[in-house]
C-alpha cells in the first residue's frame, strides 16, 4: 500500500511520520504526477485558503478531484475544509464530500483546545477503544452532513467533528499531532 500526503503547506510531515511508523510507503504530493500509483491521499491541516491557492497554482485541483473519485481521501482540519462541498465562503474547494463546514468555528488560535472523544468507529482497529485525545487548532466544525454521510464523532454539545462518506474521511481535529495512530489505521482499513 502507498499513501500520498499533500505536501503544499501544513503538517504533512506529522502524517508521514505516523504512516512510516505503521510501515506504510508514503509519497509527498506536490504535482499531479505524484498521484500516480497511490492507494489513498491525506490532505493535512494547515491553512485551507493557502493550500487551495497553491493547489490551483500547481494545477492540482482537477487531478485531485479525479483521484478522489476512485480513491480514499482523508482531510484533517484544513483538509476537511478542502474536501467539503461548502465552506460558507469563496475559496478553492475540491467539493467531493457532502459536508458543510464552518471555518475557524471555535475562534482564534488562543481558543484552541484538546478533549477526549468517544469514537465507536475506531473499534474497527482497536478492541480496546479508549477515548481519542483530539487536538483542535483554529478548527472547522462540520455544520451539516448529507444523507450518505456517517457521523463518527461529536463534541459533548452535539457538534460534529468527524465524518465519513464512503471512501472519504473528514476530521476537524489533528490525529497526527498525537501518539495515537488509530485514525491512521482506520483510514488504511477504509482503503483495504
Amino acid at each position: 500500500m502507498k499513501i500520498g500526503v499533500l505536501a503544499l503547506q501544513g503538517d504533512f510531515l506529522e502524517h508521514q511520520k505516523i504512516l512510516e511508523s505503521l510501515s506504510v510507503a508514503i509519497k509527498q504530493v506536490r504535482l499531479s504526477a505524484d498521484l500516480n500509483g497511490l492507494d489513498g491521499l491525506i490532505i493535512p491541516g494547515g491553512e485551507s485558503t493557502t493550500i487551495g491557492k497553491l493547489a490551483v497554482d500547481f494545477g492540482l485541483m482537477d487531478p485531485l478531484r479525479t483521484f478522489a473519485q476512485d480513491h480514499a481521501v482523508w482531510g484533517t482540519c484544513a483538509g476537511s475544509i478542502l474536501i467539503s462541498k461548502d465552506a460558507r465562503r469563496v475559496q478553492p474547494l475540491l467539493e467531493i464530500m457532502n459536508i458543510k463546514v464552518d471555518r475557524n468555528a471555535f475562534g482564534r488560535q488562543v481558543d484552541s483546545f484538546e478533549i477526549d472523544l468517544e469514537i465507536p468507529a475506531l473499534e474497527k482497529v482497536s478492541q480496546e477503544n479508549p477515548p481519542f485525545h483530539a487536538i483542535f487548532i483554529r478548527a472547522p466544525l462540520i455544520e451539516d452532513v448529507g444523507s450518505s454521510v456517517k457521523v463518527l464523532a461529536k463534541l459533548p454539545n452535539g457538534k460534529i467533528v468527524a465524518a465519513q462518506q464512503e471512501k472519504w474521511l473528514a476530521t476537524s481535529f489533528h490525529p497526527e499531532l498525537t501518539t495515537d495512530d488509530r485514525f491512521h489505521r482506520y483510514f488504511l482499513e477504509m482503503i483495504r
